[in-house]
């Protein structure tokens, strides 16, 4: 297992993503050698993210489908990783998410934690399993498969 982290310029090496849309800031644990893959991410919520202007200008709370994009990015991050894939020649995209729960608002000051399992990644297609936790509490949780497309 990986214990040393990757930073926002490693991660922006591998996943195509750009402000405002990449939504993980570092990688702090990262095994691909296990049976049961595994990341953990995390992501700083600011009072300057683009989207509190409309969501909610006087409540601020971060869309869940933005929590659920960021748990997305981390599990790409995780695919590519175990499925050393060439990132100049394929791009992973989203294919479906099942059972998305949200269970608290993500408001600015929050830091969000993204533990991510491989439940089944194979060189085209991933199946991940994510929880999304602030201060320790579940905040978000799904199932998400991702494919591969050829650039």
């Amino acid at each position: 297992m990986s214990k040393n982290f990757h930073d926002v310029l490693e991660i922006k090496k591998i996943l195509p993503h750009r402000y405002p849309m990449l939504l993980i800031d570092r990688i702090l644990e990262l095994d691909v050698e296990s049976e049961k893959p595994r990341l953990v991410a995390l992501k700083n919520v600011t009072v300057n993210e683009e989207f509190f202007n409309g969501h909610f200008p006087d409540f601020p709370v971060m869309p869940g489908v933005l929590i659920v994009e960021a748990m997305a990015q981390a599990g790409a991050y995780l695919m590519i990783k175990k499925a050393n894939l060439d990132t100049d020649k394929y791009t992973v995209l989203f294919a479906s998410i099942e059972n998305a729960k949200f269970r608290k608002p993500v408001v600015p000051g929050d830091q969000i934690i993204f533990e991510i399992e491989g439940v089944n990644i194979k060189r085209s297609m991933g199946k991940i399993k994510g929880v999304a936790k602030v201060d320790g509490e579940v905040v978000c949780e799904a199932v998400l498969m991702a494919a591969l497309r050829k650039q």
